[in-house]
């Protein structure tokens, strides 16, 4: 089944998490809600790693089209206003 990226935001699902006593404790004293902090550090993490991982399955038709453009310059390169 193809990734279809991340569920909209309605959908939730109850998990549990362990944290740090004091990351806890001063995020209660300061306000924090501790459930969008963790989703946004996950959202963060979840990006990066599909990130790495789209550029690790096509680092070879990158490096390919590098290649190409090294020996044949840059497509319409001619009508480049810069």
């Amino acid at each position: 089944m193809p990734d279809s990226g991340p569920a909209p935001a309605t959908q939730r699902r109850a998990t549990n998490v362990t944290l740090r006593e004091d990351l806890v404790s001063f995020a209660k004293e300061l306000g924090v809600n501790i459930s969008q902090a963790c989703e946004a550090g996950l959202a963060a993490q979840v990006k990066a790693a599909r990130e790495k991982k789209w550029l690790e399955e096509n680092r070879e038709a990158i490096a390919q089209w590098n290649r190409y453009v090294e020996e044949n310059g840059l497509l319409l390169a001619e009508y480049r206003n810069f």
